[in-house]
């Protein structure tokens, strides 16, 4: 989808007025009150720790196009620019926050290994798990309560009369080859127990099976 054209085109400077730290950047937009401060990782951790209203913006110059916005950022957030102590800004101008393709696939990978990381840390889930969880639950009950949003999601989930494609079918035979086998599957070195005398039941770790027969439990849970 070609970029939404816009009336303006400028580069602006965001400096932290606690700090003194700045940030340089470009941005098209058709409404020059639309409140936008500047995208930048570090710029963004000075927004949230002193709060937008200690920042002060200030448009440098205009532009005709987008081209131009961006090859004017190229020469002003040059090496030497990144040099200084008090730049905020991480990379060289005109690429919108990515230098390369190399760049973008280092972040990607970053990402998505923190996110498979962090359900793997049990401090971190413990301490947001149900934050996200009653996050998530606010956000389908708001979108359910709209009948157009419901109408359509109704529609997209129901299969009766649809099938997968045969190009599909085998994609998702290849993406699950090895899966769920040995210490891969989630359920691995784990067993069920039920508590003689209250009959609760809970899935435990193998390792710490002694520890709950001892203590008037039984493995199975029927």
């Amino acid at each position: 989808m070609p970029r939404k054209e816009h009336k303006y085109h400028y580069i602006y400077k965001t400096t932290c007025n606690v700090t003194e730290k700045y940030y340089i950047g470009m941005h098209s937009t058709s409404n020059l009150e639309d409140n936008y401060m500047g995208s930048g990782k570090r710029l963004k951790r000075s927004l949230n720790k002193y709060g937008a209203e200690n920042h002060t913006k200030e448009i440098l110059e205009f532009l005709t196009d987008r081209k131009s916005l961006a090859e004017r950022e190229r020469e002003i957030v040059n090496q030497e620019i990144l040099n200084e102590e008090l730049c905020m800004n991480l990379q060289l101008g005109g690429g919108g926050g990515i230098s390369s393709e190399e760049h973008l696939l280092n972040l990607h990978n970053g990402s998505s290994k923190w996110n498979h990381d962090k359900w793997k840390n049990e401090v971190w889930i413990e301490k947001n798990y149900k934050n996200i969880s009653e996050s998530s639950s606010i956000r389908a009950k708001k979108t359910w309560s709209n009948p157009e949003n419901a109408d359509k999601l109704k529609k997209a989930w129901n299969w009766k009369g649809r099938n997968h494609s045969k190009e599909t079918i085998e994609q998702m035979k290849n993406s699950h080859k090895g899966q769920g086998i040995g210490e891969s599957n989630s359920q691995y070195g784990t067993c069920w127990i039920t508590n003689n005398s209250t009959l609760e039941k809970k899935k435990i770790k193998k390792t710490e099976l002694e520890i709950y027969i001892n203590d008037g439990w039984r493995t199975g849970r029927k």
